[in-house]
């Protein structure tokens, strides 16, 4: 029986199937990361007291995120970063964002207190 990595600390997550690096892989059924089910939380611990507004789960593949992404922070006219599928967006914009992610058809929800 074959063992597949899921995450390696030197690549991140990893292709079930090829064991290639999620960024990298080129299999059509590990290109979309997360389940359809769009969580926005507000965070500040490990940021130095900022505020951060975080994106999780958008089924969309890296390529397709970033530019995403770029439309999340121009509507919230703030900075921002993708990291590890997750889109951060400095400040709290999530009624915004919540806003936003539905009209696109998004099964979006605010997570966390």
């Amino acid at each position: 029986m074959k063992k597949n990595l899921v995450y390696s600390t030197e690549h991140g997550r990893l292709c079930p199937d090829c064991n290639a690096p999620i960024d990298n892989c080129v299999c059509k059924q590990s290109q979309v990361v997360g389940d359809g089910n769009v969580k926005i939380k507000r965070e500040i611990k490990g940021r130095g007291g900022k505020t951060v507004t975080t994106v999780s789960g958008i089924p969309l593949n890296a390529e397709e995120l970033k530019p995403f992404a770029k439309k999340l922070k121009k509507t919230c006219g703030t900075g921002g970063a993708v990291k590890s599928g997750v889109i951060e967006i400095q400040g709290d914009h999530r009624e915004t964002l919540l806003q936003v992610l539905k009209a696109e058809g998004y099964n979006a929800k605010l997570a966390g207190g």
